[in-house]
C-alpha cells in the first residue's frame, strides 16, 4: 500500500466507525471495496491487516451495540469475507472468534438490515455447515428480488465449494456419497421442485441453471441425473409452472460441455419441453437450440417448425381457401389434389444439417412471413378461419423468431432462374408499398432490395444494372418518395440510407441517372436537410454529399448559383455552424473530408479556403467528434499538400528518407495559410482525450515529413518561437487565450521540434482518470466529505 494511503487510512477508519459521522456515498465505498480487492489478489490479505491494524479495529467496533449505518455494516462484512478469501488471514480472523462474531447469530444487532445490499451475499466466509446453508434458504424468499438471486448463487458457491475433492474426480458417485452440506443442498431443490407452489420451483431452476451455466465438473452430471426426472414431470402440470426458468435451465444445461455429451436424456426432455409449452413460451426454447452446437437432426427440425407455427398456421388455412393460396402459389401453381393441406410448403422449410435450406420458391415463404400481404376481406376470411384471438397470439408469441426468419430470406443470394430473381423483386416492392408494413420491416426490406440489386447479374463489360434491375428501380422511384415524406421519421431515414447506398454504387451508370434525375427524389432530399429529425437530416446530408459527388445537379442553374452545386456547400457549411444537434455536423464533416480526398469540383476551385472555412468553424464545435473529424480533414489536406495519396493510417510510418526534397520544402507555408497548425496545436489539449490524442499523431507526422525542413533562419533564431510556446503552455494549463494567427512556417516546424510530442502521446495513452481514481484521491475525498481534511486537500474524486 502506497505510505501516503496508510497515513489517511486510520482517519477514514474512525470516520466510518463513528455513527455521529454517516457516510451516505454507497459509490466511494464500493469504490473502497474494489480497491482492497487488489491489494488481496495481488498480496497477502494477513499481511494488509498487520501493517494496517486500523482495519481489524473497524472490524472489532461493528460488533459493538451501536446505531451504526447499514451502509457502513456492509461494507466491514465484505471486508472481512473479502480478507478470510485467503486461508491465513482466515485462522488469523478466528483468533478470538472474530468471524463467528460477526456472521453468526449472535452477530451485530443490524444485521437484519444488510441484506438490501446484495453483494454483501457473496463476501460471507461461510463454512459449507448445515446451520449456515439454512440462513441461504431463508434468503432465497427474500423480498428483494436482488438478496434472492444473490443468496442462489451463494449457494451454488456453497455447493460447489463442499464437493470439492472426492466428487469432483468420481462421475458415478452418487449423491448418497455426498457431504452432508451438498447432501442437504440437492434435498432442498429437490423439495422445492416437488412442490406446488410456483416461486419455490423458480428458486430452484435458477439455481441450477446457475450451477450448470457456471460449474463443469463431473458433478454437475450426478445431479442433473438426480434431478432431470423432477424437472421433466413439471410438463405435466396445466399450466407449466416457472416456463421461462425452466427454459433457461434446459439451455444452460444443453450448453454444459460435461452434459450435453453425456447420454442423460437430455435432448429428449428438450424435445417434450417443445411440445409442451405454449407458442410464447416455447420460441425462445426453439431459438436456443437451433443455435446449438452439437444438436440430433430430429430435434432441430422439431425447432425450426416451432418457429414457423405461425408460417403453418397460414399455409394451412390458405390451402382450404383457392382464393388466398393463389395469392401465395407461384403463377399457374397448383397443389395436387389429394396432398396433405400444407404439404407442398413443408420441404422447403426443412432444416438440412446446420443450414437452412431454402426452396427456389423461396418468395413463397416472403410472401407468407406476414399477413400484410392479403387484401383487406381476405384477411378477415383469414383472420375468421384461424380464429383472430389464436391468430394475434401466435404472431405475437413468435414475433423474433418471424423477424429472423425475415432477415434469412430476405438475405437470400441471388441465384436461379429469371424468373425467380423477378418475382422476388415483386415480393420486395410489396413490401416496400404495402401500407401495413412496419419500419422495422420497411428498413430490413430497403437492405434485402439493394443487396439482391448489387448482386443481380452484370452484362459483360459493364457494370451497370441489368435489364431486369432496371425495370425494377424504375418501379420502385416511384415508390420512394412516399417513402421520403412518411410521418414516421424511422422511415425516411431508411429510406434515404438506401438511397445514399444505390447513389454510391450506381450513380455513375447512366440508366440509373436518368432514372433518378427523371424522380422527385433529388428535391425531397434536399427538402430533407431541413427535417425535424436530427436523425434525418444526417442522413440526407451524407444523401446529398453522395449525389454532389456524382456530379447530378442537385439546384437548377440561376443567376445567383450558375453553377447550381455551390448552394449545396453553402448550406452545409449552415448546417455545420449552426445545427443544434451533433449527428448532422458529424455527416457534414464526413462529407466535406470525402469531397476533399475525392477532389470535388467545388472543393478544388479553391481548396486552401475550403480548409480554412471548415477547420474554423469544426474549432469552435462542442462535439468531440466533429473536432476529431477536423483533424481527419486536416490530414487529408496535408497528404494532398505532400504530394502523397490519403490514407486512413498514416501515423505508423518512418520518417520520409526519400521524400521528394522540393514539394517537402514548401510544405508548410500552405498549412499555415489554412490555420492548419493553430487548429491542431489547440486539439492537442482539448478536454476530450481522443481528439488529443489524434491531433498528437497528426502532429508527429507533421514532424517527421518536415524533418530536413530549413527555413531562411535557424530555427533557434526565429523571436516568435517562445511567444508560441508560452501560448501552448496556456492553452494546456486550461486557458483559452488569443489565436495565434498567421505563423511562419520557420516558426511552427522550430516549434515542433521543440515539443515532446512522444511524452505527451504516452500521457495521453494512460487512463484519463489515472491521477483522480487513486486511492489517494478516493481517501482524501471521503474524508473531506466529512470535514476530516481540509479544503485544499480535498482531490475533488
Amino acid at each position: 500500500m502506497d505510505p501516503e494511503c496508510s497515513q489517511l487510512l486510520p482517519a477514514l477508519c474512525s470516520v466510518l466507525a463513528d455513527p455521529r459521522q454517516p457516510v451516505t456515498d454507497d459509490t466511494c465505498l464500493e469504490k473502497l471495496l474494489d480497491w482492497f480487492k487488489t491489494i488481496t489478489e495481488a498480496g497477502s490479505s494477513l499481511l494488509l491487516l498487520q501493517e494496517n491494524p486500523c482495519l481489524l479495529g473497524l472490524l472489532c467496533h461493528v460488533l459493538k451495540p451501536q446505531d451504526l449505518s447499514p451502509r457502513v455494516l456492509a461494507f466491514s462484512l465484505r471486508l472481512a469475507g473479502m480478507l478470510a478469501a485467503q486461508e491465513d488471514c482466515f485462522q488469523y480472523l478466528q483468533q478470538g472468534e472474530l468471524l463467528p462474531r460477526l456472521f453468526g447469530e449472535a452477530g451485530p444487532s443490524a444485521l437484519d438490515s444488510v441484506p438490501a445490499e446484495p453483494r454483501f451475499l457473496l463476501s460471507l466466509p461461510l463454512s459449507p455447515t448445515p446451520g449456515a446453508v439454512d440462513t441461504i434458504f431463508s434468503l432465497q424468499g427474500d423480498s428483494s428480488l436482488f438478496v434472492a438471486s444473490a443468496a442462489g448463487q451463494l449457494l451454488v458457491h456453497v455447493l460447489g465449494l463442499s464437493l470439492q475433492g472426492p466428487a469432483e474426480g468420481h462421475p458415478g458417485l452418487q449423491t448418497g456419497d455426498w457431504p452432508v452440506c451438498a447432501q442437504k443442498i440437492a434435498s432442498h431443490i429437490e423439495e422445492s421442485l416437488r412442490s406446488a407452489a410456483t416461486p419455490q420451483i423458480t428458486q430452484a431452476l435458477n439455481v441450477l441453471t446457475t450451477a450448470f451455466g457456471h460449474c463443469h465438473n463431473p458433478w454437475t452430471q450426478v445431479l442433473w441425473v438426480r434431478l432431470s426426472p423432477l424437472v421433466a414431470s413439471l410438463l405435466e402440470k396445466d399450466p407449466v409452472p416457472a416456463a421461462h426458468s425452466l427454459v433457461d435451465l434446459l439451455l444452460s444445461v444443453a450448453r454444459s460441455p460435461v452434459l450435453s455429451s453425456s447420454s442423460c436424456g437430455l435432448w429428449e426432455t428438450l424435445a417434450q419441453t417443445l411440445s409442451h409449452l405454449s407458442p410464447t413460451q416455447a420460441g425462445p426454447l426453439a431459438l436456443g437450440i437451433l443455435k446449438l452446437q452439437e444438436c440430433p437432426q430430429a430435434l432441430r427440425a422439431q425447432a425450426f417448425a416451432v418457429l414457423l407455427q405461425p408460417l403453418t398456421c397460414v399455409l394451412e388455412a390458405t390451402a382450404q381457401a383457392p382464393g388466398l393460396l393463389g395469392m401465395l402459389l407461384p403463377e399457374g401453381g397448383r397443389v395436387q389434389e389429394g396432398s396433405p393441406r400444407g404439404s407442398w410448403a413443408r420441404p422447403c422449410l426443412a432444416p438440412h444439417g446446420r443450414h437452412l435450406t431454402w426452396p427456389q420458391n423461396s418468395w413463397v415463404v416472403m410472401r407468407a412471413c406476414t399477413t400484410c400481404w392479403f387484401p383487406t376481406q381476405d384477411r378477415h376470411t383469414l383472420a375468421s378461419r384461424l380464429g383472430a384471438s389464436r391468430l394475434c397470439d401466435r404472431g405475437r408469441a413468435t414475433a423474433p423468431a418471424v423477424l429472423v426468419l425475415e432477415g434469412r430470406v430476405l438475405h437470400l443470394s441471388v441465384s436461379g432462374p429469371r424468373e425467380l430473381v423477378t418475382q422476388v423483386f415483386a415480393v420486395l416492392l410489396e413490401y416496400l408499398t404495402s401500407p401495413d408494413s412496419s419500419p422495422t420491416v420497411l428498413k430490413k426490406a430497403f437492405q434485402a432490395t439493394f443487396r439482391w440489386l448489387q448482386s443481380s447479374p452484370e452484362t459483360p463489360g459493364c457494370s451497370d444494372l441489368d435489364p431486369h434491375a432496371q425495370l425494377f428501380l424504375r418501379d420502385l422511384l416511384p415508390v420512394l418518395p412516399k417513402r421520403l415524406c412518411s410521418p414516421c421519421w424511422e422511415v425516411r431515414d431508411s429510406g434515404l440510407e438506401f438511397l445514399t447506398q444505390m447513389i454510391g454504387r450506381w450513380g455513375g451508370q447512366a440508366g440509373f441517372r436518368h432514372a433518378l434525375l427523371a424522380s422527385e427524389v433529388p428535391e425531397l432530399t434536399e427538402q430533407l436537410l431541413r427535417d425535424p429529425e436530427s436523425y434525418v437530416r444526417a442522413s440526407a446530408v451524407a444523401a446529398m454529399g453522395q449525389l454532389s459527388s456524382q456530379g447530378l445537379p442537385l439546384t437548377p442553374a440561376s443567376p445567383e448559383h450558375p453553377g447550381g452545386q455551390q448552394s449545396l456547400l453553402a448550406e452545409l457549411l449552415h448546417i455545420l455552424s449552426t445545427d443544434s444537434e451533433g449527428f448532422p455536423r458529424r455527416a457534414v464533416m464526413h462529407v466535406f473530408t470525402q469531397w476533399l480526398r475525392d477532389g470535388h469540383a467545388d472543393v478544388a476551385r479553391d481548396t486552401e479556403r475550403f480548409v480554412a472555412r471548415v477547420l474554423q468553424v469544426a474549432s469552435r464545435d462542442l462535439d468531440w467528434e466533429v473536432r476529431a473529424q477536423g483533424l481527419e480533414l486536416a490530414l487529408v489536406f496535408l497528404e494532398q499538400t505532400l504530394g502523397r495519396p490519403s490514407s486512413h493510417c498514416p501515423y505508423a510510418v518512418t520518417p520520409p528518407v526519400a521524400a521528394p526534397p522540393s514539394p517537402l520544402a514548401q510544405a508548410p507555408r500552405p498549412l499555415c495559410r489554412v490555420q492548419l497548425f493553430e487548429f491542431a496545436f489547440r486539439a492537442l489539449f482539448d478536454c476530450d482525450r481522443p481528439v488529443a490524442q489524434k491531433s498528437c499523431d497528426l502532429l508527429l507526422f507533421l514532424r517527421a515529413q518536415t524533418a530536413s525542413y530549413s527555413g531562411p533562419q535557424g530555427s533557434g533564431s526565429v523571436p516568435e518561437v517562445a511567444s508560441v510556446e508560452a501560448a501552448l503552455q496556456r492553452w494546456q494549463a486550461g486557458e483559452q487565450g488569443q489565436p495565434l494567427g498567421y505563423l511562419e512556417p520557420e516558426v511552427v516546424v522550430a516549434v515542433l521540434r521543440s515539443m515532446d510530442l512522444e511524452g505527451l502521446r504516452g500521457a495521453l495513452a494512460e487512463s484519463s482518470d489515472r491521477v483522480e481514481k487513486s486511492p489517494r484521491s478516493l481517501l482524501q475525498d471521503m474524508l473531506a466529505t466529512v470535514g476530516a481534511l481540509g479544503e485544499d486537500e480535498a482531490d475533488c474524486y
